[in-house]
Parts: C-alpha cells; sequence; structure tokens
C-alpha cells in the first residue's frame, strides 16, 4: 500500500484540464495549415510535391472559394500533413502551425486559402445528446493509425469520459458513429448497415484524411474515397492521423455546434 500510495504521488495529477487549459504540442507537430497570398506565377513546386493532390494554385482566372485570389488552396480533407508543400515553396505561401483545432462541420470548409471566409454551421444540433454521446467506432480498412489515436482517448491524459462521451460496443446504443479508413467496397455495405442501426438522431464523424476523401488510397478501385461524398458526414477531423487532441476537439465540436476555428 505505501508503494502504491509512492508511486501515485510521484505520477501525480496527469489529466488535463481541457479545453480550460490547452495542451503544449512538440514543435515538429504539423498543425493547421497558414495560407499565405503570394504570385505563383509558373512555379508548381508545392503542387507537384504533394502526393495526394491536396493542392491547387489560384489566380484570377482560377478563382478560389472567396473569389478572385491568388496563391495556393489547400484541401485539409487531402492532406497528409506531411509537410512536403511547404518545403517546396520559395516564396512561404505555405506553413504548418501548431493549431490543433481543424475540425469543420461542411467539407468545404477544409480548403484553407489565403482569404478567411465564414464557415458553416452544423447540419443538426448536437445538442440534442445533452451532456451524453455514446459513439460507435467502424474501422472501415484503415491503417490502425486513426484507430490508435482514438483509442489513446480513453487513457488518463484525456479522459474521454470525463466529458460524457463514450465508445460503445453496439450501434443500437450509440448516438452515432466514428468512422476511419477509406471505406473499402468490402466494407461499404457494413458501414451503412451500422449506420442504419444507430437510432435518430446520430451524428456521423469522419476521423482522418481517409474518412474524408480516401487519403492517399483515392481513386483506388477497392476504395470508395472515404465518406463525404455518399454519407452524411456531420464532423470533419483532418489529418493522417490527427493528433487525439484534435479528435478530441472534433467530438467535443459535435456536441456543443460550436466550429473548432472560433474556439
Amino acid at each position: 500500500m505505501l508503494q502504491i500510495i509512492r508511486e501515485r504521488l510521484h505520477q501525480k495529477y496527469r489529466t488535463l484540464d481541457y479545453p480550460r487549459v490547452q495542451p503544449t504540442l512538440p514543435e515538429r507537430y504539423p498543425g493547421r495549415p497558414e495560407i499565405h497570398a503570394v504570385a505563383c506565377g509558373d512555379c508548381r513546386a508545392c503542387a507537384d510535391a504533394c502526393p495526394t493532390g491536396a493542392i491547387r494554385l489560384l489566380s484570377p482566372e482560377r478563382p478560389g472559394p472567396g473569389g478572385v485570389e491568388r496563391g495556393p488552396a489547400l484541401d485539409m480533407g487531402r492532406c497528409l500533413f506531411c509537410g512536403a508543400c511547404a518545403r517546396a515553396c520559395t516564396q512561404g505561401g505555405i506553413r504548418f502551425g501548431g493549431d490543433h483545432h481543424l475540425a469543420t462541420f461542411a467539407r468545404e470548409d477544409l480548403i484553407l486559402t489565403a482569404v478567411p471566409r465564414p464557415l458553416t454551421p452544423p447540419r443538426q444540433s448536437g445538442r440534442l445528446f445533452g451532456r451524453s454521446l455514446k459513439l460507435r467506432q467502424v474501422s472501415a480498412a484503415g491503417c490502425n493509425a486513426c484507430e490508435a489515436d482514438i483509442n489513446v482517448l480513453g487513457t488518463l491524459v484525456y479522459d474521454l469520459g470525463k466529458f460524457g462521451i463514450d465508445m460503445v460496443a453496439s450501434p443500437r446504443h450509440a448516438d452515432g458513429i466514428v468512422l476511419t479508413g477509406p471505406v473499402s467496397l468490402n466494407m461499404r455495405e457494413a458501414v451503412l448497415a451500422t449506420l442504419a442501426a444507430v437510432p435518430q438522431p446520430r451524428l456521423v464523424v469522419a476521423v482522418g484524411s481517409c474518412a474524408i476523401s480516401g487519403g492517399i488510397f483515392r481513386d483506388s478501385p477497392e476504395c470508395c474515397n472515404g465518406a463525404g461524398d455518399w454519407l452524411p458526414v456531420d464532423v470533419f477531423v483532418p489529418g493522417c492521423p490527427p493528433h487525439p487532441w484534435s479528435i478530441l476537439d472534433g467530438l467535443l465540436r459535435a456536441r456543443t455546434d460550436t466550429a473548432a476555428w472560433d474556439a
């Protein structure tokens, strides 16, 4: 017993008082991209360096979501956060900051340009679920990276349960699903069946670039390109994989109806 008490005093309190206290992430963590208006000209270094086609170059002839813009447009839904584009850009048009708040309620809000624009409100109110949110995690041909970062939310550092959010074994006991992986053809029917078993109202949270767009498997004949085109997704959490803090933030946004970037 004395050994247990001694060890408890040594370990101290490890659960972060999130979101009141924000986590300190390592310097090499590639957080939310920052886009700057630069004159790209004929340079396509950043777009050519991207392995998933997440970048397109804007010009008056090819305007962005905010109208006539210039510089790169980066789709976080396809981005692997590898940083190859930032290293290739000689004008500093792209850099990755340390912000872990990445979640959005709409697919188009994941496309970043140099001109900020209003974010889309949630498709349905997460407040319907009150202070309790039960979710069924579905791995649809994922590599286990996103799955591992979801699983770690149950540890004492993150303590998912203190927010009233739990992962449950049956979709019939859930308020929604958390989808990971690019959704292979063999898993499409299973995803639809799982979602159908969740009673209304229900949420769909897409975690990771694979679940949002197919990621590095996009346009594969054995892949459904994630869930963005054929499932009613309520919350998008980009990343490859997203940091556990980003996933936790996205789950909290699903319940509070607040866009992550407005936090």
